[in-house]
């Protein structure tokens, strides 16, 4: 059994896409569907930078998302491959998850790419840069994580908001608890904490205002029922029902990224193989939760080319 996966923020860099851009004429389509979804020139953007305009959450997004979808659409159109055959699951880290459920027919391109740039405008929005901040633990478990969260907590908002491996985990919630925790990590039992470059606290409670602006913007959203089951971020569960899947993903906002779990999830699930597409940050993860699975990336040409050979 097979699981399609999808990448989340961080995955994102200058040069993203080109090459495939310039080899596939299916890959374009989607940059430019997206462009046009999007009103802006987010494509070139991708290709060109500036990095600082990119890296903005509101950029990041949807660019990432264009990036795996058009991997995946050249799989399927110009090598022959269906998802709806070759998928028995779908899942994505985070935004990745819009990602998922657009590969799966679930959500429409141009929706998807609407949804995720108001995401990103909505949590850039709901925290003043400055007050919030991410921190990874390094060789840290989620439940040392957790116990560092609340030791650093002091009343302020300091929670698990990644559970990605079983070596990382990350946290977020305001600025002084989370330097509270970073100092506190050590002598905890964390072999190291790292401040991560992000703009705002994602997936904890501070971001209650963007999980109120995506509640809104889902419920006018058409959501199908997915070609294949999606493992969802909150629950670690496969998940097929719309309105559930609306809820979900509006819960994902403020909720904790239950990554690791949904991986040993899918394998207990009977999928023994997983294929990332449009990035190589969850294969590395994959191999490091499930040990004894195959994980492939998916990003060039040849990649593609590759996998339709084993698919």
């Amino acid at each position: 059994m097979r699981a399609f996966i999808f990448p989340g923020q961080g995955s994102q860099s200058v040069g993203m896409g080109k090459a495939l851009a310039e080899a596939s004429a299916v890959a374009r389509a989607v940059f430019q569907e997206v462009d046009d979804a999007l009103g802006q020139h987010l494509f070139r953007l991708m290709c060109d930078g500036p990095e600082d305009q990119l890296q903005l959450t509101e950029n990041a997004q949807p660019a990432i998302m264009a990036n795996a979808i058009a991997t995946l659409r050249v799989l399927e159109e110009e090598g022959g491959v269906r998802l709806a055959d070759k998928a028995d699951y779908v899942a994505g880290h985070s935004l990745g998850e819009y990602s998922a459920l657009c590969a799966a027919g679930a959500i429409d391109l141009a929706t998807t790419a609407k949804l995720l740039k108001l995401r990103g405008q909505a949590m850039q929005a709901a925290v003043p840069v400055g007050v919030g901040a991410m921190a990874a633990l390094l060789g840290a478990d989620v439940d040392k994580a957790r116990a560092i969260a609340e030791a650093a907590a002091e009343g302020e908002v300091c929670t698990v908001a990644n559970d990605n491996d079983p070596s990382q985990v990350v946290i977020s919630g305001h600025r002084g608890a989370i330097e509270r925790a970073i100092a506190l990590a050590k002598e905890m039992g964390a072999k190291r904490a790292v401040l991560l470059p992000v703009s705002a606290p994602f997936h904890c409670p501070l971001m209650q205002p963007a999980g109120d602006a995506m509640e809104k913007a889902l419920a006018e959203a058409r959501i199908d029922a997915p070609l294949v089951p999606l493992f969802a971020n909150v629950t670690a569960a496969a998940v097929g029902d719309p309105d559930t899947i609306r809820r979900l993903l509006v819960e994902q906002v403020t909720g904790m990224v239950r990554w690791r779990e949904s991986v040993l999830a899918l394998q207990a699930a009977g999928v023994e193989r997983f294929v990332e597409f449009g990035g190589k940050v969850l294969t590395p993860m994959v191999k490091r939760i499930a040990g004894d699975v195959e994980a492939v990336s998916v990003v060039t040409m040849d990649d593609v080319e590759a996998l339709v050979k084993v698919l």
